[in-house]
């Protein structure tokens, strides 16, 4: 059973659209560190755990990110609470889907990446511009990525119609309000302020990239383009080598001689080839007459052996 799951997570993760492939990485991240607390014992504050988990968490001093410089990426893919994950996945399901449909499939891992980098940093900065607001050291999860990935889905399809259960069918533009308002609350609240100022980094940029492309500049490009070279080389790296062609190198003067004894041959035969010469040095020698004086030159002979050789 196990290796039949493994089998169909591959085959999602290599064919998969982009949404499936980053939802399934989420999900592996969180399954990681929950296996690394088990094993570490990272039941308590401290220990290795603590400080396995925190190097790949983004934080708010500038030391721990200088020395940590993939926190940037990996902090948007980690999650250690499963409700966390889950509403952010399943928040990511439902609107992914919006932009992969309308903006295509290439464009959504961009937005995420570009959403949720964004939203580190503006954690990163308000966290040092104003300390007392209960920041917190350290930050995780997709929640910034997610919000990009709603607000290009709204800036997009404003009036596209949800359904939500008791509501009925929401215009898309609502629910991106909602969850504004919903983060304009934690900060006023206090209540995870430094997540709060994160997911709206990640809805302002997500504002940016839909209102660019709506306007015909694509922001996600440049993120393809390095994308695109990084599977390219892993690719190369991993796939199996082919064979190198092999290169035939022929003598210039071969065809000179060998025109010369076709010439000399048919002279002594009447206008036939003769067996003085291989078969393949017989039909370059032919197709040589052929380029310089036409098909109508060759013998009855020639035409034959042409013929037959074509057919072989």
């Amino acid at each position: 059973m196990f290796s039949s799951v493994w089998q169909d997570i591959k085959g999602y993760l290599s064919h998969g659209n982009m949404l499936t492939r980053i939802i399934l990485v989420n999900i592996g991240a969180f399954l990681l560190l929950l296996v690394t607390k088990l094993l570490l014992g990272g039941f308590s504050e401290g220990g290795i755990y603590s400080s396995f988990s925190h190097s790949l968490m983004i934080g708010a001093h500038w030391q721990h990110n200088l020395t940590h410089p993939w926190v940037f990426i990996t902090h948007m893919f980690l999650h250690e609470g499963f409700w966390h994950l889950l509403w952010n996945m399943l928040g990511l399901y439902w609107f992914g889907r919006i932009v992969g449909d309308l903006l295509g499939d290439r464009r959504v891992l961009p937005i995420y990446l570009i959403s949720g980098f964004a939203g580190g940093m503006v954690y990163f900065v308000m966290a040092n511009v104003v300390p007392g607001l209960g920041f917190g050291d350290y930050a995780l999860g997709a929640s910034a990525a997610f919000m990009g990935v709603l607000v290009v889905a709204g800036v997009t399809a404003p009036d596209y119609l949800i359904g939500l259960p008791l509501l009925g069918d929401v215009r898309l533009k609502f629910i991106v309000l909602f969850f504004l308002v919903l983060d304009l609350v934690g900060i006023s609240s206090g209540y995870n302020s430094g997540g709060s100022f994160g997911h709206l980094g990640g809805a302002a940029m997500g504002f940016l990239i839909g209102n660019q492309l709506q306007n015909g500049n694509d922001m996600t490009a440049p993120v393809n383009r390095v994308w695109d070279a990084i599977t390219s080389f892993f690719e190369n790296l991993f796939s199996p080598k082919r064979p190198k062609p092999k290169m035939a190198y022929r003598n210039p003067d071969l065809k000179k001689e060998t025109v010369g004894k076709a010439t000399r041959s048919t002279k002594r035969s009447s206008g036939n080839l003769t067996d003085d010469l291989s078969h393949q040095e017989q039909i370059d020698a032919i197709l040589d007459k052929i380029k310089q004086t036409g098909y109508d030159s060759l013998s009855a002979h020639e035409k034959e052996f042409l013929f037959n050789a074509s057919n072989k």
